[in-house]
């Protein structure tokens, strides 16, 4: 059952209805404010920090869902209704919400007087617009009342929900014109302020909760809205919010725009006021000036929409398959670039007060936008660095405002230090740039304890050899990728530190994961230190690598497929041994990916077994047999239902490695049906059963042992978009870039037909043309370059060229 279509042309998704089986949401900005947006207007806004600088209040828990928001009240004669039909939820007589690229529109109609509210950030201003567009489409003349409303947050969203004893007597506020401005604490700390404004004069305003709503009143039925006038209200300690209200009168035809602002001001410390309370308004009315009329906002989502279009011109693909293109042309970079700007901290499943950025997960996302934006990723690499400690391990997350570790979560996840090798392999293969290895990067964000961006890589590679179990293969630590998966549980005591520093001290159990991502990223180190003439470092990294592949094939391998990893007890996970949690996905897509196995002939047998055991119609399941009991060796992945998160759910961000994995040894059919299993265009149809949002990647799915086996959970934020990216664009399609230029290494479906590849690498467009007339699924005939046949399949870069005409023929 669908709830909307795709609008290919207009790069946007059309719901055609405000009754969706959750709320389907959109990312409103670019730089440093940001603001989610649902199909029925819910949301909240933020500057940098979900969590320290938050604008409007939204409640997780709240009943009914999504509600909280950015309003617009309509009274017309005592009927009561909203554009984006929540909170109101009276009765459209039509609806449609357009969800595009950093822009959403709510074009709703009661009675023949039509609502559309357009919402976005501008790409240089701390605020997010909402121009409201009002049409009389009868014959008679309209006069109604129209209120805005938004709810303030106090700025810390966790003191916010808790401190209630003070956050009661610190609300304040000011109104002048149609700017109501939210100055909480600006006597402490005048340094920052909020404001919502209006480019029409109102009749009235409110700024006070209580008087808005009226006593023992949620947001649906406001007292004020019903008496149809505002009260005027100053909130003074209360919890503020920000009301306009207009009288308003529409000849027959006739359309009236009204422009609102919600912006953040930040002083800086030379324009402090010293009086408290009294605020400086200028910079907020210069950026309100900027958008005061509706001219100015046309121009201005006219610049966003032109942003968006060039930066998604980066990468495009042609093909026979209109769902493949427009999730590799749109959506799937687009939410590259949202997990850009977000990691995990902010979504409809994470409430942007707890996680902040992750070192993985920044590190992993970065794999699907470098191409992006390569300048911005050279910035996110150095930050992330920034927070790594000197002996190779860092904090798991750290706050984006403040670029420090969260200690909440601490230190201890072993596969982290290999990210950071990830990303910056990368961004040099992208970029060509490796002067950002020559970058003094400090330790725990200590200036005074820095080193060389490649010192930061040597410690992580070293962090892995210093730290390796009975079996040789890595420790495990507090956890790997998979989070849940606590196999120190019970040989760590209250307080103890899960860090050690060799094998004979503290825990012991051992990854298999972290193995296949050592041999992986392993040689990726030991090509940079190639690329540097550095070739004792190389062959150091070379001989870890062989001998952690051989320990993988001694010490990893079940007979068929790879082993999960050995428990504190030295016990096997993942091994037909066990009784529940027999095969895991992770192994099998890593080690494979990564070559393990492959000369050897494993590798299909590992892919075999993990199509057999763990595949389903709605992709592939994280383990086997689900753990039906709790496990104290195992941990919190036991502590799940089974069929939900870890306990043998669907996690999306790991099928695109068994995708590639299938690339590896070349079944491009295979690669292929993984890749459509999880991929959102693809499930549009059964989005009653899905139900998140049909055109971005959810974390998971719900998987067969579940009551609800194909619903999703955890949409945007997740590392499926990076990875699916990564594997649809460079091992599918097969375009990937190298140190000295482009490598053609497709691995399609057999029937996938030809296909064309817009790709821009390092200035330079390449229009490459991917013929397969003999429908094989991989392999390279011949490539013709600019006329000219080349020896084997890499495109090299040549400096000062722009274009490339290329022609690749699979056989």
């Amino acid at each position: 059952m669908k709830f909307g279509f795709f609008d290919d042309n207009e790069k946007e998704y059309v719901i055609t209805t405000p009754k969706t089986p959750l709320p389907w949401i959109n990312y409103l900005g670019s730089n440093d404010f940001f603001s989610l947006y649902s199909n029925t207007s819910g949301g909240y806004s933020f500057y940098k920090d979900a969590k320290l600088l938050r604008l409007t209040r939204y409640r997780y828990n709240n009943i009914p869902t999504d509600n909280g928001g950015k309003y617009f009240y309509i009274n017309e004669n005592g009927t009561i209704w909203n554009p984006g039909w929540q909170p109101v939820k009276a009765e459209l007589d039509s609806y449609e919400c357009r969800h595009g690229l950093g822009y959403s529109k709510i074009t709703s109609s009661k009675n023949q007087l039509e609502a559309s509210v357009t919402a976005f950030v501008p790409l240089n201003d701390n605020c997010e617009i909402n121009q409201l567009i009002l049409t009389n489409h009868s014959n008679e003349k309209k006069t109604f009342s129209l209120f805005s409303y938004i709810e303030f947050c106090l700025w810390n969203a966790v003191d916010d929900m808790t401190n209630f004893q003070r956050n009661l007597s610190i609300g304040e506020v000011e109104v002048e014109d149609s700017v109501i401005y939210h100055k909480t604490e600006y006597r402490e700390r005048r340094n920052h302020y909020a404001y919502f404004s209006a480019n029409e004069k109102p009749d009235g305003f409110d700024t006070s909760r209580d008087a808005f709503l009226g006593s023992y009143r949620g947001i649906d039925h406001p007292q004020v809205v019903e008496q149809n006038t505002s009260s005027n209200s100053i909130a003074s300690g209360w919890s503020p919010i920000a009301s306009h209200y207009f009288n308003l009168t529409l000849e027959p035809g006739e359309s009236k725009g009204i422009v609102f602002v919600l912006g953040y001001i930040e002083n800086k410390e030379e324009e402090k006021w010293e009086s408290p309370g009294i605020i400086n308004k200028a910079p907020a009315k210069t950026v309100i000036e900027r958008y005061f009329t509706d001219e100015k906002v046309t121009t201005a989502l006219h610049e966003l929409k032109e942003y968006w279009k060039h930066l998604l011109s980066n990468y495009s693909v042609e093909s026979k398959e209109p769902k493949l293109n427009r999730m590799v042309n749109i959506w799937n970079q687009y939410q590259c670039m949202v997990t850009f700007n977000m990691s995990r901290s902010a979504s409809y499943f994470e409430s942007g007060t707890g996680r902040g950025m992750g070192f993985r997960d920044s590190c992993q996302d970065l794999l699907g936008f470098v191409h992006l934006i390569p300048d911005r990723a050279r910035e996110r690499i150095l930050d992330i660095a920034s927070t790594q400690f000197e002996d190779g391990s860092a904090y798991h997350q750290y706050q984006p405002l403040t670029k420090k570790g969260n200690l909440d979560i601490g230190s201890g996840f072993n596969d982290d230090p290999l990210w950071l090798i990830a990303c910056v392999s990368a961004y040099i293969k992208e970029t060509g740039d490796f002067s950002i290895l020559a970058e003094l990067v400090p330790f725990d964000n200590d200036k005074t304890n820095s080193a060389t961006l490649f010192e930061h890589l040597k410690r992580s590679l070293n962090y892995t050899i210093t730290h390796l179990g009975p079996h040789k293969l890595p420790l495990i630590g507090r956890a790997d990728w998979n989070d849940c998966l606590n196999l120190n549980c019970f040989s760590k005591e209250p307080g103890e530190s899960f860090q050690t520093t060799g094998p004979s001290e503290g825990p012991i159990a051992e990854s298999v994961f972290i193995a296949g991502m050592f041999v992986k990223y392993g040689k990726e180190y030991a090509s940079i230190c190639h690329e540097l003439g550095d070739y004792d470092e190389e062959k150091r990294a070379l001989l870890a690598v062989d001998e952690m592949y051989d320990a993988v094939l001694q010490s990893g391998w079940d007979g068929d497929w790879f082993l999960r990893a050995y428990d504190a007890a030295s016990e096997k996970v993942g091994s037909k041994e066990c009784s529940e949690g027999q095969i895991f996905i992770e192994p099998q897509g890593f080690c494979v990916l990564a070559g393990i196995g492959v000369k050897e002939g494993l590798a299909q047998k590992a892919l075999d077994s993990v199509k057999e055991r763990l595949d389903t119609k709605y992709g592939i399941m994280l383990l086997q047999p689900a753990y039906t009991k709790y496990y104290l060796n195992l941990g919190e992945i036991s502590s799940y239902p089974p069929g939900y998160k870890e306990n043998a759910g669907i996690f999306c961000h790991n099928n695109p490695w068994v995708s590639i994995a299938e690339t590896v040894i070349g079944r491009g059919d295979r690669a292929f049906e993984i890749y459509k299993k999880t991929c959102p265009a693809y499930l549009e149809d059964i989005s009653e059963i899905h139900r998140t949002e049909p055109y971005v990647y959810s974390q998971m799915i719900a998987g067969a042992d579940a009551a609800f086996h194909g619903e999703a959970k955890n949409s945007w934020l997740t590392g499926t978009a990076a990875w699916t990216f990564v594997n649809v664009s460079q091992f599918i399609l097969g375009i990937k870039p190298d140190y000295k230029g482009l490598i053609v290494d497709p691995c399609v479906p057999s029937n996938f037909g030809n296909y064309t590849v817009k790709r821009v690498f390092r200035d330079a467009e390449y229009f490459i043309t991917v013929k397969n007339l003999d429908s094989v699924q991989k392999g390279v005939k011949k490539i013709i370059v600019d006329g000219v046949e080349i020896e084997g399949n890499l495109i090299p870069f040549e400096e000062g060229k722009t274009t490339y005409q290329v022609t690749v023929f699979m056989g």
